[in-house]
């Protein structure tokens, strides 16, 4: 009976350290990123089409083709393991190949404008379709990783909670750059309306 008791006892006090709290906020974090990555995945897997459709109507452009092609390539060599949340160094690194590539994209888009044969083809407009698709769904799976890993951070710093993080080896986990975040996620722009002379408007 007494071992019950002290069983019980300690069960109660890692409740009232957030012990609970802790890891039901770090599994919301593990399933934001793995919906992250997952979102990413669909936009790197568009890139070999996107890229091929424009060679056939504007092969002259290879310095901008080699930049998307370079960039996914970079994004493909980034590891992304469950280890990168424990990791702000490596997280860094994933963040900015990804956001090469979002600028690369954007930049493949600006040029697509000048080649009216490209941007009236139908397999074009449906990647386009798709990709912008995929870039707003980016953003807001980056959103929940945001105020997933924000709401964890604040937990596992708090008293005393940080008491039982430490115990139990939870640390504080990195997350996207504020300062260029909305840079980062804002979507490349589609307008299949659009002239040459008004392609600047679009991000690169």
């Amino acid at each position: 009976m007494g071992w019950n008791t002290a069983l019980f006892a300690l069960i109660l006090g890692l409740a009232g350290c957030g012990y609970n709290s802790i890891q039901a906020e770090d599994e919301q974090v593990k399933a934001s990123w793995a919906e992250v990555l997952n979102q990413y995945q669909r936009r790197a897997d568009l890139v070999p089409n996107l890229v091929s459709t424009v060679k056939g109507y504007a092969n002259q452009e290879r310095e901008v083709l080699t930049r998307v092609t370079e960039a996914r390539s970079r994004v493909g060599s980034t590891q992304a393991t469950p280890e990168v949340l424990s990791d702000p160094q490596a997280f860094a690194r994933f963040e900015s190949a990804q956001g090469q590539l979002t600028s690369s994209l954007s930049r493949l888009l600006v040029v697509s404008e000048n080649y009216p044969q490209l941007k009236s083809d139908a397999n074009f407009r449906d990647l386009q379709a798709q990709l912008e698709g995929t870039e707003n769904r980016i953003a807001v799976a980056r959103n929940r990783y945001i105020k997933s890993v924000q709401q964890y951070n604040s937990t596992v710093r708090s008293f005393p909670n940080n008491l039982t993080a430490k115990a139990f080896g939870y640390q504080q986990k990195p997350n996207f750059s504020v300062a260029n975040d909305a840079e980062i996620t804002k979507p490349p722009r589609v307008d299949f309306g659009a002239t040459p002379a008004s392609a600047s408007g679009v991000n690169n």
